[in-house]
């Protein structure tokens, strides 16, 4: 495909549209419920605005950085997605070349359909490794040591999962992993046959059904198909004191993902994480939860400096970017778009996406009057009615 046909997130995501199946094009692109939480997440975006200063020197503008010890071409990160492998075949190698290519971290995550290990040989990069953190803790360690033994530079632990979400367009769909034919996806999939031959059948040809791969043998093989999303184990019953253990055997970069709250940003910081990820899950949990850009100031405040602040949730341009750290955050994180662009056309519709968002940054920062990431703070910023906000 040609990326000139490509001028935006946008437009991978109706190419994504075209040609993934219904049921797993509605995984990836909704949220839960009645996508409430989803097109919250975006509002917030859309209803802050910005101020541009003129007359400033802005041709040596960049955007990289330096974050938890490791050079960032732009404050980007991808986020953990568990179907990257569905959207292409061993989609979570091609998602890490480019976030390597691009000079951003890649996530893998916990329902992974490669491996860690896999990810890592193949495609290196700064790697992070996300955690779920299942019943038998035993078997959840057994997942921190290897991402260690790996070279995984941070560990993130996700901690808005407490129980599962009501996704009711995956039962409606009849979408589970690990995939299984019914009579009410096989017609959905024949319609797609170049998914169905490009990504399905190659797994069948090798591997066979795609499975989550960073679980134990006996759990990989025991797991019965339910719908997506609710056929990973995951436990109700972590506490803060889970967190503490964590650090205590994780020897790199903690993070902890699916924050909203102050309190919950100041109890983190006590438990020893090295950075907060503000997160309502994408949309995809709570569905009348509070969007991660709005409650971004809040949790700013309350860390006060003492470890960097990103945040996730409907990440869509470059203005998004600079809104985000206008806000306070250190950087941003989002799994949709480059989904979007892997299902297109695989790693290279990936690093096309991330060069988007980096290039429209810069084009922000540059029209916005700031040359540099330091630059961007809340007098960026006016509110919907365009009054300007107070640094």
């Amino acid at each position: 495909m040609n990326r000139n046909d490509f001028l935006n997130i946008a437009d991978y995501c109706e190419a994504s549209r075209s040609r993934l199946p219904k049921g797993l094009f509605e995984f990836v692109h909704r949220g839960t419920e009645d996508d409430v939480a989803l097109e919250n997440n975006r509002r917030a975006y859309t209803s802050l605005k910005l101020l541009p200063r003129t007359l400033i020197d802005v041709s040596a503008r960049q955007a990289s950085l330096s974050l938890f010890g490791k050079p960032w071409a732009f404050p980007f990160a991808i986020a953990p997605t568990g179907a990257a492998g569905l959207m292409w075949y061993q989609g979570e190698i091609a998602l890490a070349r480019a976030a390597a290519n691009a000079g951003v971290p890649f996530t893998v995550a916990t329902g992974s359909l490669t491996s860690m290990e896999d990810v890592a040989e193949k495609a290196g990069g700064n790697l992070w490794f996300q955690l779920y953190m299942w019943p038998d803790k035993q078997a959840s360690y057994g997942l921190v040591h290897r991402a260690e033994n790996a070279g995984y530079e941070a560990l993130v632990v996700t901690v808005d999962t407490a129980v599962n979400s009501n996704r009711e367009y995956n039962v409606r769909n009849g979408f589970t992993v690990p995939f299984r034919f019914s009579r009410r996806n096989v017609i959905d999939v024949m319609k797609k046959p170049g998914w169905l031959f490009n990504v399905l059948a190659r797994y069948m040809a090798t591997t066979g059904m795609p499975k989550y791969e960073n679980y134990p043998p006996d759990m990989r093989n025991s797991i019965v198909a339910k719908p997506m999303g609710k056929a990973m184990k995951k436990t109700d019953a972590l506490t803060w004191r889970d967190l503490r253990e964590l650090r205590k055997i994780w020897p790199r970069t903690l993070l902890i993902k699916g924050v909203l709250s102050p309190e919950d940003a100041v109890l983190a910081i006590e438990s020893g994480v090295d950075g907060i990820i503000v997160s309502n899950h994408g949309g995809r949990m709570l569905d009348c939860s509070v969007a991660p850009l709005s409650a971004l100031p809040a949790v700013v405040n309350a860390v006060n400096g003492q470890v960097p602040v990103l945040i996730d949730g409907h990440i869509r341009r470059g203005s998004d970017i600079a809104k985000a750290l206008a806000l306070g955050a250190s950087a941003v994180l989002a799994g949709r778009p480059t989904l979007y662009g892997l299902a297109t056309s695989g790693q290279p519709g990936a690093e096309h996406v991330l060069a988007l968002l980096h290039e429209e940054l810069l084009r922000v920062m540059g029209l916005l009057g700031r040359p540099n990431l330091s630059a961007l703070d809340k007098s960026c910023l006016a509110s919907a009615s365009n009054s300007i906000l107070s640094s």
